[in-house]
């Protein structure tokens, strides 16, 4: 790069000073400096758009290498389990040989019935529930009942005391 030292500089402002004049000197130095910071701001745009395409390549890069294994892995499991599975049926459908050595029985009978389904408890909707635990809002001394202020005073008077009239 051009190398610009204290003494070529002032050269170039005498200079500068004696074919400009003084009078346009401030106005052009002014519009000088704008342009070298457009310039400048340019390039480092420029510069940050070819950064993040070199990073979107390494990212692109990255991914294919993350599929590749996660395929490499998933072929694995499936061979595994289809080896595994064979092995299992193999052995399932293998005779099973007696206490008396000769007869070949299979390992269990057939059920009569499907097993039973799992069904969920009916709710009813009606019935508007909340997400605290009542043992929690019982511990915590949350009402858990509506109940007006008139029975509210009346419950807690003491047992002296009467109630207007």
């Amino acid at each position: 790069m051009i190398d610009f030292g204290f003494d070529k500089l002032a050269l170039i402002g005498a200079v500068a000073l004696i074919v400009i004049g003084p009078e346009k000197l401030p106005k052009l130095a002014r519009t000088v400096g704008h342009l070298f910071g457009k310039a400048q701001r340019y390039v480092a745009d420029v510069k940050a758009e070819v950064n993040r395409l070199i990073e979107l390549d390494e990212l692109k890069k990255m991914k294919t290498d993350f599929e590749d294994a996660a395929r490499n892995v998933q072929q694995t499991v499936n061979d595994e389990v289809r080896d595994a599975n064979a092995a299992f049926e193999s052995d399932w459908k293998s005779p099973s040989i007696g206490a008396d050595g000769g007869s070949s029985a299979p390992l269990s009978e057939p059920l009569m019935y499907p097993p039973p389904q799992y069904r969920p408890p009916k709710k009813n909707w009606r019935l508007k529930r909340g997400a605290t635990p009542q043992w929690y809002k019982q511990r915590s001394g949350i009402r858990t009942k509506a109940q007006s202020g008139a029975a509210r005073v009346a419950r807690f008077r003491p047992p002296g005391i009467k109630a207007r009239p």
